[in-house]
This record gives C-alpha cells, sequence and structure tokens, in this order.
C-alpha cells in the first residue's frame, strides 16, 4: 500500500513504471514516509487503473497525471522527451536513470536545468558515485598508465559500453587517463564495474559489485527527495550525497 499522505510527504510521478527498476522504485517507495507516489506510468494501456493506491497511467496519457514535485524515469530514449517535458511544464524536478540517450537529448537536460533541478545518472548506486570520486583521483595520481574499464550485465541490456562504465570513463579522463572498454553479457548479471590501472610490473582495480537492483532504485529516492527542494540546475548524485 501507498504512504499516508503527509502535509511534507514529496510527490513523484514514476516514469517507466512496468520496467525492472521502475516496479523497484515502486516497491521501495511505498516503504518511505518521506514521498508518496501519485502516479505510475508504463508504455502501454494498464490493466488496473489503480494498483496499492497508485493511480496508473499509459504513456499516451502522460499529461492527465495528476500534480507531483518530482518526476523519476527509468524508461528509454524514445519515452524520454515527453517526461522531461512534462517535468519543464510543472515546474518539477526530474530525475533520470535513462541510458542510451541521443546528443539532442544531452543539450536538453542542459537547458531544462535553467529552470528545473536535473539530474540524469547511468548509475543510481551511492558506491559508484564514490567510485567515480576514487577512479579521477586514481588517474591524476597514476599518468601514463593504461586505464580499461570491464564491464558485465545480464543477457537483456542492450546498450555497450553501458552508460555507467562511460560515466567511469569520463571520471578517468578527467585525471588525464585515456580509457579504454569492454563489454560482457552473460546471464543475470545485475551489474560490475572494474577500472584497472596498469604499467609494467603492476596494476590497480577499483571494482563495484552489484548484486540486487534495490540500491539503484534506493538511489534514485534519496535524489528525488533530495532534488525537490533544491534549485534549478544540473546535479550529480555525489552531490546528492550527505
Amino acid at each position: 500500500m501507498t504512504n499516508p499522505n503527509t502535509k511534507d510527504a514529496v510527490r513523484v510521478l514514476v516514469h517507466g513504471a512496468s520496467g525492472r527498476m521502475g516496479q523497484a522504485v515502486l516497491r521501495l517507495a511505498a516503504e518511505r514516509q518521506d514521498l508518496r507516489v501519485v502516479a505510475a506510468v508504463s508504455r502501454g494501456v494498464p490493466a488496473q487503473r489503480v494498483v496499492d493506491g497508485v493511480p496508473q497511467f499509459a504513456a499516451s496519457e502522460l499529461g492527465g497525471a495528476p500534480g507531483f514535485d518530482v518526476g523519476i524515469d527509468f524508461s528509454l530514449p524514445q519515452g524520454f522527451d515527453p517526461i522531461l517535458a512534462l517535468c519543464l511544464e510543472r515546474g518539477a524536478a526530474f530525475v533520470s536513470g535513462t541510458t542510451g540517450l541521443g546528443e539532442n537529448q544531452r543539450d536538453a537536460l542542459d537547458v531544462a536545468a535553467r529552470s528545473i533541478p536535473v539530474l540524469s545518472a547511468s548509475n543510481f548506486s551511492l558506491g559508484v558515485a564514490v567510485l567515480g570520486e576514487l577512479v579521477e583521483r586514481a588517474a591524476a595520481m597514476l599518468r601514463g598508465w593504461d586505464c580499461d574499464i570491464v564491464e558485465s550485465h545480464h543477457v537483456h541490456k542492450q546498450d555497450a559500453p553501458s552508460g555507467t562504465a562511460l560515466t567511469l570513463g569520463e571520471f578517468a579522463a578527467l585525471g588525464g587517463a585515456e580509457p579504454r572498454y569492454a563489454s560482457l553479457r552473460a546471464g543475470d548479471i545485475v551489474g560490475e564495474h572494474t577500472v584497472q590501472f596498469a604499467t609494467a610490473g603492476e596494476r590497480i582495480e577499483l571494482i563495484h559489485r552489484a548484486t540486487n537492483r534495490d540500491i539503484f532504485a534506493r538511489g534514485a529516492l534519496h535524489a528525488a527527495v533530495q532534488l525537490s527542494s533544491r534549485a534549478p540546475g544540473l546535479y550529480r548524485l555525489r552531490d546528492l550525497i550527505s
């Protein structure tokens, strides 16, 4: 069931609600008292209009969603533009974990951040947020070392390298490294990322392993609550870790 409708609860719309991440966000949101899911949006027309107290909408009905403070988006690139536009129209914060975005869509995030708080992340694990900082520091201190990023995911993941791997590569590049990438798709691996720095005679590996998707959903909900009270701007997950 949904949480009680408390005065200070952050109102959340979940976009991409029928996917694995969307389902995890809905399940874990129901356990929190500081937020309330007011709409769950999926691509197809829902079989039930209300599930556990949460109104259900098809993507084609997005404009009819009730008022909300934050939109959480875990969908596909083709569904990204409408939810970002709705958040802009409503003046709501935008939290997105959708990967594989095009250049125009990334530019749209920059434009939106002038009007609303925006966080687009390839990975909502708080551990990965810390890993990015470690990678940047290691790259800066290990100038001239080879930098390789190896990522492993389940067989159904479409993009490669993963968005998280590319983000880690950006941190490595900030430190002066030139990252290379390798991708593996096997079984039901939730997500593993290894950043390796190597030179003659020695090697350093920084590794993050996710064993449960709940860590990403918890991170997205944490970000939603934190972002709801922030000024317009483009945020990173590590900006919201207190």
